[in-house]
Protein backbone atom coordinates (compact mmCIF):
# COMPACT_ATOMS: atom_id res chain seq x y z
CA UNK A 1 0.00 0.00 0.00
CA UNK A 2 2.06 3.06 -1.02
CA UNK A 3 1.62 6.11 1.43
CA UNK A 4 0.98 9.94 -0.32
CA UNK A 5 2.66 11.77 2.74
CA UNK A 6 2.84 15.53 2.01
CA UNK A 7 5.15 17.76 3.83
CA UNK A 8 2.47 20.35 5.22
CA UNK A 9 0.31 20.51 7.72
CA UNK A 10 -2.25 17.74 9.35
CA UNK A 11 -4.86 19.08 7.34
CA UNK A 12 -3.42 18.26 4.47
CA UNK A 13 -4.81 15.72 2.15
CA UNK A 14 -2.87 11.65 2.90
CA UNK A 15 -3.70 8.93 1.00
CA UNK A 16 -3.11 4.96 0.59
CA UNK A 17 -3.23 3.28 -2.30
CA UNK A 18 -4.80 -0.57 -2.05
CA UNK A 19 -5.24 -3.20 -5.50
CA UNK A 20 -7.13 -5.80 -5.31
CA UNK A 21 -7.27 -7.42 -8.85
CA UNK A 22 -9.44 -4.79 -11.48
CA UNK A 23 -9.96 -2.62 -8.66
CA UNK A 24 -7.93 0.59 -6.66
CA UNK A 25 -9.00 1.46 -3.46
CA UNK A 26 -7.48 4.84 -2.55
CA UNK A 27 -8.14 5.88 1.24
CA UNK A 28 -8.38 9.87 1.81
CA UNK A 29 -7.06 11.48 5.06
CA UNK A 30 -7.20 15.25 5.85
CA UNK A 31 -8.79 17.98 3.82
CA UNK A 32 -10.11 17.71 0.09
CA UNK A 33 -9.71 21.75 -0.45
CA UNK A 34 -8.19 24.00 -3.19
CA UNK A 35 -4.79 24.06 -1.70
CA UNK A 36 -4.19 20.13 -1.73
CA UNK A 37 -6.71 18.32 -4.06
CA UNK A 38 -5.08 18.96 -7.31
CA UNK A 39 -2.31 16.58 -6.64
CA UNK A 40 -4.77 13.78 -5.84
CA UNK A 41 -6.91 14.66 -9.24
CA UNK A 42 -3.09 13.70 -10.89
CA UNK A 43 -2.70 10.62 -9.32
CA UNK A 44 -6.23 9.02 -9.51
CA UNK A 45 -6.26 9.94 -13.55
CA UNK A 46 -2.77 8.22 -13.75
CA UNK A 47 -4.48 4.92 -12.49
CA UNK A 48 -7.71 4.94 -14.59
CA UNK A 49 -5.95 3.24 -17.61
CA UNK A 50 -4.85 0.64 -15.32
CA UNK A 51 -8.29 -0.09 -13.28
CA UNK A 52 -11.75 -1.18 -13.69
CA UNK A 53 -12.58 0.58 -10.83
CA UNK A 54 -11.54 3.31 -8.84
CA UNK A 55 -13.04 3.85 -5.54
CA UNK A 56 -12.34 7.15 -3.09
CA UNK A 57 -12.96 6.05 0.44
CA UNK A 58 -13.13 9.32 2.15
CA UNK A 59 -13.53 7.71 5.98
CA UNK A 60 -10.88 10.39 7.01
CA UNK A 61 -11.57 13.25 5.00
CA UNK A 62 -12.29 15.95 7.49
CA UNK A 63 -13.26 18.67 4.80
CA UNK A 64 -13.82 19.05 1.63
CA UNK A 65 -14.97 22.53 -0.29
CA UNK A 66 -16.06 23.48 -3.75
CA UNK A 67 -13.14 22.54 -5.33
CA UNK A 68 -12.51 19.31 -3.58
CA UNK A 69 -16.11 18.26 -5.10
CA UNK A 70 -14.77 19.97 -8.42
CA UNK A 71 -12.03 17.31 -7.95
CA UNK A 72 -14.48 14.20 -7.68
CA UNK A 73 -16.75 15.35 -10.17
CA UNK A 74 -13.58 15.95 -12.61
CA UNK A 75 -12.77 12.59 -11.49
CA UNK A 76 -16.15 10.97 -11.97
CA UNK A 77 -16.13 12.23 -15.59
CA UNK A 78 -12.89 11.83 -16.35
CA UNK A 79 -13.72 8.07 -15.28
CA UNK A 80 -16.60 7.40 -17.18
CA UNK A 81 -14.39 8.68 -20.22
CA UNK A 82 -12.04 5.98 -19.83
CA UNK A 83 -14.71 3.35 -19.31
CA UNK A 84 -13.72 3.04 -15.78
CA UNK A 85 -16.18 2.37 -12.76
CA UNK A 86 -15.73 5.54 -10.01
CA UNK A 87 -17.25 5.15 -6.43
CA UNK A 88 -17.15 7.25 -3.25
CA UNK A 89 -17.83 5.12 0.11
CA UNK A 90 -17.67 5.74 3.80
CA UNK A 91 -18.42 9.47 3.52
CA UNK A 92 -19.07 11.77 6.36
CA UNK A 93 -22.36 14.18 6.94
CA UNK A 94 -21.20 17.11 5.94
CA UNK A 95 -19.79 15.66 2.68
CA UNK A 96 -23.29 14.20 1.78
CA UNK A 97 -25.22 17.31 2.66
CA UNK A 98 -22.48 19.20 0.35
CA UNK A 99 -23.59 16.32 -2.32
CA UNK A 100 -27.17 16.56 -1.61
CA UNK A 101 -26.92 20.20 -2.11
CA UNK A 102 -25.38 19.79 -5.58
CA UNK A 103 -27.64 17.12 -6.75
CA UNK A 104 -24.92 14.62 -6.78
CA UNK A 105 -26.07 12.41 -4.17
CA UNK A 106 -28.09 10.13 -6.54
CA UNK A 107 -24.52 9.70 -8.88
CA UNK A 108 -22.70 8.69 -5.46
CA UNK A 109 -25.04 6.42 -3.61
CA UNK A 110 -25.08 3.74 -6.36
CA UNK A 111 -22.98 1.76 -4.57
CA UNK A 112 -25.08 1.97 -0.94
CA UNK A 113 -28.00 1.10 -2.90
CA UNK A 114 -26.69 -1.83 -4.48
CA UNK A 115 -25.50 -3.24 -1.35
CA UNK A 116 -21.88 -3.44 -2.76
CA UNK A 117 -19.13 -3.61 0.23
CA UNK A 118 -15.41 -2.33 -0.49
CA UNK A 119 -13.11 -2.69 2.52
Amino acid sequence: MPLHEPDSASTALRWQTDTQSDCTVIHCAGGLTAEHSAELKNYVKDLMPCSKQIVLDLKEVTRMDSAGLGIIVGLYVSARKAKCGFVLINYNKSIRDLLGITNLLSVFEACGRNGVRFP
